[in-house]
């Protein structure tokens, strides 16, 4: 179930726990990505506060926000980049993004698989992909005070197979949020220690979300389904007694 974008609006730009959140989740996210010159960037669900520091360099950022959620109008005082889509369709062009990141658009969707093959087809070749979801180790994912307390939480090995039955294969897995999700001022003062003293914890379970970049395999691999081709064809009048109909060939020349 996803949820509202006016909540998400709130925690993020007026709660000083999800400023905290934020910043913490953006300076991971441009750690990994320093150079988006010229690049086509797009976002996924709540995506919006890791975006503003691509701004300026890249060629084109979008927000793509589904529609349970909804929509608000981003970034202020600039020309909107925020879209409203549904999700299983995204209004990109196929291989079109460099550079694709995901906040609260996974662990809230009651179709993941379908979001999955959605960043696969929209992704160039040699496009990278961040998947930020709750870490179901960590406190974040305990506790309905944040938008990491909602929706499908993840073990970095839960996360990693998922994305490679959809053809998207990891290439680099961290976590962050180290400190506790407290508005209380004893923890907000001591939260960038926490920060950095976790970075030294190699223990995924000591973060609040797990952060996994991934890149696209080409060609995508099959799944089981309705898209694997059928072995024995059903045959209709098999067990009735019943002729079969015989193929219709080439009418004869007269």
């Amino acid at each position: 179930m996803h949820l509202d974008v006016h909540d998400l609006r709130n925690f993020y730009y007026r709660s000083r726990l999800g400023r905290a959140a934020q910043k913490v989740v953006r300076e991971q996210l441009v750690e990994l990505w320093p150079n988006v010159r010229g690049q086509t960037i797009v976002g996924y669900g709540f995506a919006n506060p890791l975006l503003r520091p691509f701004l300026t360099d890249a060629r084109r950022v979008v927000a793509l926000m589904p529609g349970p959620q909804g929509v608000m109008a981003w970034p202020d005082r600039k020309p909107n980049v925020s879209v409203l889509c549904e999700e299983m369709l995204w209004p990109v062009q196929t291989g079109q993004v460099d550079r694709l990141v995901l906040l609260h658009g996974l662990e809230t969707s009651e179709n993941p698989s379908a979001v999955l093959d959605e960043c696969w087809r929209v992704l160039a070749p040699q496009g990278h992909a961040v998947f930020i979801v709750p870490n179901r180790a960590g406190l974040w994912s305990r506790t309905d005070d944040t938008p990491f307390g909602f929706g499908r939480p993840y073990s970095l090995l839960q996360l990693e197979a998922q994305l490679k039955r959809h053809g998207l294969i990891p290439k680099r897995a961290l976590s962050t949020l180290y400190q506790p999700p407290s508005a209380r001022p004893v923890w907000r003062k001591f939260a960038p220690v926490m920060e950095r003293a976790g970075r030294h914890i190699p223990v995924f379970a000591a973060g609040g979300v797990l952060i996994v970049e991934a890149t696209k395999q080409v060609p995508q691999p099959r799944r089981p389904g309705l898209g694997e081709a059928v072995r024995r064809p059903l045959r209709a009048f098999e067990g009735l007694g019943v002729a079969e109909p015989k193929p219709v060939g080439r009418l004869p020349q007269r």
